[in-house]
């Protein structure tokens, strides 16, 4: 056995290995504003519910390991000090991620995400339209645990009102764990499905999908393609060119002779198929045919 002190690792070491260690974990969906009321949205999995009455859950977004910077909804909860912690169900899993890359001051994340925003009844923070389990919640307090790159800071939250889709409960009002769907996070790319088990998702790219706000309206309001299957398409950093489209048409011209004059909902289960195997690109080649 290898052993070490947390001293004797880096930080981006030690903080590998305990997200592959302690794992799976709950999601925090969370959502919040900034003082101006402009929205931010992230997930978090330093998260878990500590307390029934009162009802509190508490989550900790992590000063970033790389330059030591805060986040986002860090800032927005000191600011207003209120959140809405939005559950993550498997339908919505690629899009939660693709909303997790590090976007820039003002940027939206649900549109980038193709997120729905819910006006909440007791709290300034916009409910996740998509998620089955929507807590408004008003901070009781923040709990600094350092100065430094990877240092947590304890959102402790008290939930003043719960939103529960009619979909997951049971004949008694409980929640059927299996409806739920819930996904929790692991180390790297890993995530675990209630149902299922493990299974990965390829991390947002460094340098910012597009997005499904940049998405030609055929694809963002797609009747075919699903919120996860948006989340993958989103995550790339540029859209094929007219010339490469046209490249591809040519080369599988043989397989698919006549796409080029098919439809949108043809198109749409095509470039469907194409994601079941992880191709992006192919994907977006039919798409934009």
């Amino acid at each position: 056995m290898i052993s070490y002190e947390p001293k004797e690792l880096s930080t981006g070491k030690l903080h590998g290995y305990l997200l592959s260690a302690v794992a799976p974990r709950p999601i925090a969906f969370a959502s919040t504003v900034d003082a101006d009321g402009n929205p931010n949205l992230a997930p978090f999995s330093f998260f878990n519910v500590f307390s029934a009455n009162p009802p509190i859950l508490i989550f900790s977004p992590a000063r970033r390991v790389r330059d030591n910077t805060t986040k986002h909804t860090l800032e927005n909860i000191l600011a207003t000090k209120e959140v809405v912690i939005n559950v993550v169900s498997f339908d919505m899993v690629h899009q939660t991620s693709l909303s997790s890359t590090e976007y820039p001051l003002g940027v939206n994340e649900f549109e980038k995400a193709g997120f729905s925003m819910l006006k909440s009844d007791l709290v300034k923070p916009f409910r996740v339209a998509e998620s089955p389990v929507q807590l408004e919640c008003k901070v009781n307090d923040v709990i600094h645990l350092g100065t430094e790159g990877g240092a947590g800071n304890l959102i402790i939250c008290e939930v003043v009102k719960l939103h529960l889709e009619e979909d997951i409960l049971d004949e008694n009002d409980q929640i059927n764990q299996e409806k739920l769907d819930l996904v929790a996070r692991a180390g790297g790319s890993y995530y675990s499905r209630a149902k299922n088990g493990f299974f990965e998702i390829p991390k947002p790219l460094s340098t910012l999908g597009i997005g499904v706000d940049q998405m030609p309206d055929h694809v963002k309001n797609s009747m075919i393609l699903t919120g996860n299957e948006l989340g993958m398409l989103g995550n790339v950093e540029s859209l094929p060119t007219p010339e490469a489209v046209q490249e591809f048409l040519e080369a599988v011209s043989e397989h698919h002779p006549n796409i080029k004059e098919a439809n949108h909902r043809k198109k749409h289960k095509l470039a469907k198929n194409y994601l079941s195997f992880g191709d992006l690109d192919s994907a977006w080649k039919i798409l934009l045919s």
